[in-house]
């Protein structure tokens, strides 16, 4: 039986300094707003990965983007985020859509992958801790 995949969305408005000299957010402006919502989708399920590495020395760096920019956003728009965990066994991926919040176009679409990293070691873990699998039913 697959497990039920856990979203979550926010809303964004677009500010003026996201965009480069054509007027459209500046793609790299694109993992913010990824940024924001996977940190409300781990808020969102009781895991703040700060106080994480606080009490566990653990951190989860970004290992692997992409993002596919399907039509360009511009200052103003309002946009809903989704971010969905799709794996958090070995390392967290994260899979983003971006849509216009007034006609649910889609604008963008992404992911990211994220690993357990030891500090001060820098050991990389080859699975994810159990708090974080049990918080999202993995």
């Amino acid at each position: 039986m697959k497990e039920q995949l856990k979203s979550f969305e926010v809303k964004i408005r677009v500010p003026f300094y996201d965009l480069d000299p054509m007027q459209i957010v500046w793609h790299a402006n694109y993992l913010n707003y990824f940024e924001i919502a996977r940190a409300a989708l781990f808020e969102h399920h009781g895991i703040d990965l700060y106080s994480f590495y606080e009490k566990h020395q653990l951190i989860f760096p970004i290992i692997k983007t992409s993002t596919k920019h399907v039509h360009p956003l511009f200052h103003r728009d309002e946009i809903i985020c989704k971010a969905t965990l799709v794996e958090a066994q070995v390392k967290l991926i994260v899979d983003f859509v971006i849509r216009k919040a007034a006609d649910g176009n889609i604008c963008a679409r992404g992911r990211t992958e994220q690993v357990a990293v030891k500090v001060p070691e820098r050991e990389m873990l080859f699975s994810i801790p159990e708090e974080i699998r049990q918080a999202f039913g993995y």
